[in-house]
């Protein structure tokens, strides 16, 4: 087994839910899923904590990004255009592997309670870092709160859309989730 080679990380997310779809999470061992990858256990474990975290990979780095986004969005954006450079920004951590994987990730989530409530958990952080980026952009708590929950929702509608394309398109996901939160837009000022 290899010790520190590239790609290490994206082999270790792929091997998992190889094995999850072949036998199931609970089935499925840390060991197993650092033997398919071709690493040790000390290596998963320095991308990991536990099996469980696979599934939400990059989700400090997607935080970090809506951060940035809306923290330099212009001055005089408003709510909903700060979240909408928030989106943009965090979309150019998406690529071609999360658009061929997010159907497996969909399934293997949907087949375990588990993996529910961590996607639930990771929902909910989400809409607390947007909501959190805003606040600190002199936003209303209130306001900063349900742009937070439109910006998750529209990054969701629009990550759902994009994965289900096909796999080799060159459209990138920030058309997709900027199209999401027009349509969210649009749909809360009708609730009137």
């Amino acid at each position: 087994m290899g010790r520190w080679e590239p790609g290490a990380r994206e082999r270790l997310v792929i091997a998992a839910l190889d094995l999850f779809t072949e036998q199931g999470y609970d089935a499925t061992t840390v060991a197993q899923i650092a033997e398919r990858a071709g690493v040790t256990k000390s290596t998963f474990f320095r991308h990991f904590p536990d099996k469980r975290e696979l599934l939400v990979a990059g989700q400090e780095t997607l935080g970090r990004l809506l951060t940035e986004g809306i923290t330099e969005a212009p001055g005089d954006a408003g709510p909903l255009a700060a979240v909408a450079a928030g989106l943009e920004r965090a979309s150019t951590a998406m690529g071609p592997i999360n658009r061929e994987l997010a159907p497996r990730v969909e399934a293997a989530i949907a087949a375990c309670v588990e993996l529910q409530d961590r996607d639930a958990l990771k929902t909910v952080a989400l809409a607390a870092t947007i909501t959190t980026a805003l606040v600190a952009r002199g936003v209303p708590d209130p306001t900063a709160a349900l742009a937070g929950e439109l910006g998750v929702l529209a990054f969701k509608r629009g990550f759902a859309a994009w994965s289900e394309g096909e796999r080799d398109a060159k459209d990138e996901l920030a058309g997709y989730v900027l199209a999401a939160l027009d349509e969210l837009r649009v749909a809360s000022a009708s609730l009137g």
